[in-house]
């Protein structure tokens, strides 16, 4: 059996990490964290993450910073941005965006059938980066 791929979720709202955790815990270590600045501690203990979901809004820092600071260190990451607001995601900077190479912008709430087929695109495109 081959290792479960690892997913970080970073969200202030604890019950928006145990949601995506009980979603995605079958197919994936799934590694909660809920701050940014937490997860920056856990990917310089754990490594590498194949993919992260951040809520854009939290306390220490945007999403889009949190997500740019994990670029350098590890590029083959794909990168998802969760964002509770519309208008967010239509003024989300688009340099910013491509500057933290995030694949996508989700807005919240999404149903979870429409976040399954994102973090399957991720797997698919985390694997051709690695070619697994």
């Amino acid at each position: 059996m081959s290792e479960k791929l690892k997913l970080m979720v970073v969200d202030d709202e604890p019950n928006n990490l145990d949601l995506l955790y009980r979603t995605f815990r079958r197919e994936f270590k799934v590694i909660k964290a809920e701050s940014a600045t937490v997860a920056m501690e856990i990917i310089e203990a754990e490594g590498e993450m194949a993919i992260i979901i951040s809520d854009q809004s939290m306390p220490d820092m945007t999403g889009i910073q949190f997500l740019r600071k994990t670029r350098e260190s590890f590029p083959d990451t794909i990168r998802v941005l969760l964002s509770g607001y519309a208008e967010e995601q239509i003024n989300c900077d688009v340099d910013e965006i491509k500057k933290a190479d995030i694949f996508k912008c989700v807005t919240k709430p999404c149903s979870l059938p429409e976040l399954k087929d994102v973090i399957r695109e991720c797997v698919e495109l985390y694997k051709a980066k690695k070619s697994l």
